[in-house]
């Protein structure tokens, strides 16, 4: 089965050009989704950092959590994009 891989990001984060470069090059699938331009997609990634428990330290250190793959509907989430499985 192929996973279902979404990076959100965004244009203001300085890491998030080099995930999404770093899943390209390993020729990943994936939706690119910008939570900066647009309630939709905030509301997306809102849904994984308010219930997903692998965004408490992040929290807790006041970032925002991206670039953050999510793998299979919260399957898998990751913030370092280098760790990802291909």
């Amino acid at each position: 089965m192929m996973k279902k891989i979404i990076l959100f990001g965004s244009k203001y984060c300085p890491d998030c050009e080099p995930a999404k470069e770093f899943l390209s090059n390993h020729n990943v699938k994936y939706l690119y989704l910008d939570i900066s331009e647009g309630m939709l997609n905030l509301k997306r990634f809102l849904k994984y950092r308010d219930n997903c428990e692998e965004f408490n330290e992040i929290k807790e250190l006041g970032k925002v959590g991206v670039p953050c793959i999510v793998v299979n509907d919260g399957e898998q989430i990751l913030f370092d994009y280098s760790k990802f499985e291909i």
